[in-house]
């Protein structure tokens, strides 16, 4: 049956004719240009509003009259599910040109259920103008109501691009989740990888082995990898990265395959990440986007919380643009707007807002760590770092020499906020011992700047330590990376120690470990095995030595307050007592040296 149904006064016959013509019209996208500009066509002449609704298949199934600003919704028996959707999209017009939804709109959308609740702003009299906006339900709130999103304006040729078929089997898949329709165990997300091989490749890293580890981040983060894709281009595309023919290829092979996530190994630019997006009907993320969302998993002290957060912010800020459906923002409603502002400025002057608190707090907690720096640099206790590549072994290499328990594991990022422990030399010189998060190839910037307080400790550290996981095939270029995180956070021209861990998993033939111990300041260990770690220790010291060096003082009693004041500018070893005045054994820092040295023992 091809009828007309709503209010049909005064309609003359050749408009319900042209109407009826609308059924032969297939819609696969979110809504054709054919039909949207067809609506718009006849709205404006009838200056009423108009509604069609549309089966994923692309059928129309129905077509209605309102008047010129509502439109009677009919009901369908579509399906039910909790965790499913009615399988119905509306496309309604708005006569005079707003693209915006009513609230009447959401409501229906949620009532109903349907896929997609799409209006088209009639713009006459060149109708290829008029813009459209389109609700989705995303999701079930606490109270167990479906909540609701809104999305654009975009032109009817943008809309032709959105992927609408993936972004419905995605939102469905969150419902059965949200419902408990699949599993009561929360399943892990399937992703595929996408790297990209252009012009000349600089980089130690080649494209297989820079996929290799993204795929360690997504498993770190919870996904689970399908596939891995790479391209070969002259140079990015400006608008899609790797081409529009290779994202409607991925786009089909998501639809097939279940995909919910799709996570790129560089940095996409805000455009490109809502282009794709719009194509594929699914998340994308950048690597920059999956270490953070890492970050935020490990996060456990509230310092740590508030930088990766000032992180997720600052990358967040310059991509919200009021399209994508990971990129729009909920909230928003009475009491949060200022006069004047649309939700996109709403959202944008939270952000800015948020952001200056969280430095606020961070510079409080910055100086309280100050504070502390500065008594142990009072007393003269000194501060070595454990720097490397993430996974590397340094939380286990802490634990071994200072008897610790911290959390250590084999995977990425097991370590975020730092540790610091106190460690004695074999010389009985104390010092502090610190664990730092490990570093990453192309380390995103935002989280450099967000963790700059915390790096402090690596910038005013004594002395580094950097861990180097030598049964790793790519240890240089790993320790390449370091060098480079180092350089940008000014900590290059730093005393290093090179530490090559994990010996005990080179192959017994190997001599790799021989020909490295031959290096100038650089031991060979095992941490889990306990190997060579007096060697380290031993180095330890005899860096330190150049700051202060282990002196016996013989001290009148009549200058006992030079003495005592020992006990605040020295480690103090050991203190006893002779005929002439206090001996003490001290580790003396260089630049005390010429105060104390008519006391040192001639046999020094």
């Amino acid at each position: 049956m091809r009828e007309i149904s709503g209010n049909k006064k005064g309609i003359r016959d050749s408009v319900l004719a042209e109407l009826q013509k609308l059924y032969d019209i297939q819609s696969p996208q979110l809504v054709s240009p054919e039909l949207a500009l067809k609506l718009a066509d006849i709205t404006d002449f009838i200056n009423r509003e108009i509604s069609v609704y549309i089966t994923r298949s692309g059928q129309i199934i129905e077509i209605s009259i309102g008047d010129n600003s509502t439109v009677e919704l009919p009901t369908f028996s579509g399906r039910r599910g909790a965790g499913r959707l009615s399988g119905i999209r509306c496309v309604h017009t708005h006569p005079g040109g707003n693209p915006n939804l009513s609230g009447v709109d959401i409501s229906a959308l949620k009532n109903n259920k349907y896929d997609a609740m799409v209006a088209i702003g009639v713009a006459s009299p060149d109708f290829t103008q008029s813009t459209l906006t389109f609700g989705l339900i995303t999701g079930i709130d606490s109270n167990e109501n479906y909540t609701a999103e809104c999305y654009g304006p975009y032109t009817i040729e943008e809309a032709e691009n959105i992927n609408f078929i993936n972004t419905v089997g995605t939102i469905e898949r969150i419902l059965d989740k949200q419902t408990g329709g699949s599993s009561l165990q929360v399943t892990s997300e399937r992703a595929i990888l996408i790297g990209m091989e252009w012009g000349k490749n600089d980089s130690l890293w080649t494209v297989e082995d820079s996929l290799e580890e993204l795929k360690q981040l997504a498993d770190t983060a919870g996904a689970t990898v399908i596939q891995k894709f790479i391209q070969k281009r002259p140079k990015p595309d400006p608008a899609f990265y790797i081409g529009r023919g290779k994202v409607q290829e991925l786009a089909l092979f998501a639809q097939q395959e279940n995909i919910d996530l799709c996570i790129f190994d560089d940095e996409l630019s805000p455009a490109q990440q809502r282009n794709i997006e719009g194509v594929m009907g699914i998340r994308i993320l950048d690597r920059t986007a999956l270490i953070l969302d890492i970050f935020a998993q490990r996060a456990r002290t509230n310092e740590g919380k508030l930088q990766v957060e000032l992180a997720q912010l600052q990358y967040t800020l310059p991509r919200i643009m009021g399209k994508g459906l990971m990129l729009s923002r909920l909230g928003g409603g009475i009491g949060t707007r200022g006069p004047g502002e649309t939700k996109l400025e709403v959202d944008r002057r939270r952000i800015r807002d948020r952001i200056a608190f969280i430095k606020e707090q961070i510079e409080k907690v910055k100086s309280v760590r100050s504070l502390h720096r500065a008594g142990r640099k009072k007393n003269n206790v000194f501060e070595v770092s454990l720097v490397g590549y993430t996974n590397a072994g340094k939380s286990t290499l802490l634990n071994t020499l200072t008897n610790s328990d911290i959390y250590a594991k084999d995977q990425l990022f097991a370590t975020l906020d730092p540790t610091t422990r106190q460690l004695t030399l074999p010389n009985k010189q104390e010092i502090i011992l610190t664990d730092t998060v490990g570093f990453i190839q192309r380390l995103p910037h935002q989280l450099i700047a967000a963790f700059r307080s915390t790096l402090e400790v690596v910038t005013e550290a004594d002395l580094l330590v950097h861990v180097i996981d030598v049964s790793h095939e790519l240890y240089k270029e790993q320790a390449a990376a370091v060098h480079e995180v180092l350089k940008e956070i000014g900590a290059e021209t730093k005393p290093v120690i090179t530490v090559y861990n994990k010996i005990d998993k080179l192959p017994p033939e190997s001599k790799l470990a021989e020909r490295l111990a031959q290096e100038e300041d650089t031991v060979c260990i095992s941490a889990v095995k306990r190997l060579n770690l007096e060697a380290l220790q031993q180095q330890i010291e005899k860096h330190l030595k150049n700051k202060a060096v282990e002196v016996t003082l013989e001290i009148p009693y009549s200058e006992s307050a030079k003495a005592a004041r020992l006990h605040s500018a020295a480690n103090v070893l050991s203190q006893e007592y002779s005929e002439r005045g206090t001996v003490l054994k001290v580790i003396l820092p260089v630049e005390e040296l010429d105060d104390y040295n008519e006391y040192i023992l001639k046999s020094e």
